[in-house]
């Protein structure tokens, strides 16, 4: 696998992605109208009225993916420069699923005002901003002030994306084994961008916050503990429990955003009956797949992994979550907008699968239930499903700009860009 990514990468043209003109250039009068003289004209309608940025740039369709390198991936704090082939590998992706451009930018800014500072500066060229592989605790206080301060969507994937899907999961779980989300118990493993996030996210869906119970690398977040920011003090327990396996007693849900082989066989024993095991480290989870199933046949069980069942991936999000913002031009990605997302997700995965999506997954039948809680990346409706809602989400939550134009006219207008 390494040498044929090294090789992969290193082909011309080098890395991922590159710039392509959009308009002819055939002769002179093209080139006049590109640049000089003919440019001077939309730059002077942009200056009159600014809106007309969307009408005359790419502006409209225009991500910024912007990191310091401080959390890449599983490889920690590598840089910004180590960390340009994932900031390539997202566009790409952003690119493939919702048609929306991308400059990646990898900024050598550790402090965190420093970071904010040259992001807000950024704002004129991009729709939107997707800050990536920023490390918590920093990662919320740059987000918070960069929304704080711009009138584009930002938005941290590391955080909400992971969110996201797993709440649709989350939503089809319940549905399968009958458990209302205000009677579970909820262990997060892994208090982080992501750990945070889910947390926050779950109470909107009626997990109550006292019976969320987070797990750092001390343990338990617990009402002794003096070593807490003030993230994490926000989910302080009044509980007996100190390790991971204390939290596990009698658990409903399990997530883990950690680290490979956190949880034990007998761990997932002393969950509750029918119980759910999101366990999302990459590359390997925090248990495997086929021990937890092998172990309580009545578990409902999803991993970050591609080769599994119940891929909780977060392409299934950003793509879509960004164009519907971008289509509405919305200001701010608002929870509205997660949550229309998250509940879109876990509609698709309860409709019949078409034969296009088993056939790009070796022609696999997928059918809802314990093993297909999440729809495939390689499923197409996701677009159409996932950011008509959220564009109908930042229209009623007050956010958006621009009419949004119905969702029959919109669906069409997406399968008219995807086909471009």
């Amino acid at each position: 696998m390494r040498e044929k990514s090294l090789e992969y990468h290193s082909l011309h043209p080098k890395g991922k992605i590159q710039v392509v003109p959009t308009k002819p250039t055939r002769d002179s009068f093209d080139l006049s109208l590109a640049y000089s003289p003919g440019v001077a004209y939309p730059c002077l309608e942009i200056k009159e009225n600014p809106d007309l940025v969307y009408e005359y740039t790419n502006k409209g369709n225009l991500v910024g993916i912007i990191t310091n390198g401080t959390a890449i991936l599983g490889l920690g704090d590598i840089g910004p420069s180590a960390g340009k082939p994932v900031m390539e590998g997202k566009a790409v992706l952003f690119k493939k699923f919702a048609g929306i451009d991308v400059y990646d930018i990898e900024v050598d800014a550790k402090d965190p005002d420093d970071f904010i500072k040259t992001v807000q500066m950024l704002e004129p060229t991009f729709g939107g901003i997707n800050l990536e592989d920023i490390k918590a605790p920093e990662s919320f206080y740059i987000e918070e002030e960069l929304i704080k301060r711009m009138n584009i969507p930002v938005f941290h994937d590391d955080q909400h994306g992971t969110a996201i899907i797993t709440v649709a999961g989350l939503l089809n779980a319940f549905e399968i084994n009958g458990k209302r989300p205000s009677d579970v118990k909820l262990v997060i493993c892994g208090a982080g961008a992501a750990g945070i996030a889910i947390a926050e996210l779950v109470q909107h869906i009626g997990i109550r916050k006292e019976q969320i119970f987070l797990v750092d690398t001390k343990g338990v977040i617990h009402s002794e503990r003096t070593d807490l920011n003030s993230t994490k003090q926000k989910y302080v327990q009044n509980t007996k429990a100190r390790t991971l396996a204390d939290a596990m007693q009698d658990a409903d849900i399990f997530v883990g955003v950690s680290v490979a082989d956190m949880v034990t066989e007998d761990m997932v024993k002393s969950m509750a009956l029918n119980p759910v095991i999101f366990a999302l480290a990459n590359p390997d989870p925090e248990i495997p797949y086929a021990v937890a199933k092998q172990v309580r046949p009545d578990i409902i069980m999803g991993t970050g992994r591609s080769d599994m069942p119940n891929q909780v991936n977060n392409v299934l999000g950003f793509p879509f979550i960004f164009r519907g913002a971008l289509d509405v031009r919305a200001k701010h990605i608002t929870l509205e907008m997660k949550l229309a997302a998250a509940r879109a997700l876990a509609e698709l995965a309860r409709l019949e699968v078409p034969e296009a999506v088993s056939l790009a997954y070796g022609g696999e039948k997928f059918v809802f239930g314990p093993d297909y809680l999440i729809p495939k990346p390689f499923d197409q409706r996701v677009l159409y499903h996932v950011a008509p809602a959220v564009a109908e989400a930042a229209v009623q939550s007050g956010t958006a700009r621009r009419p949004y134009p119905g969702r029959e006219k919109y669906v069409s207008f997406l399968e008219g860009l995807m086909r471009a």
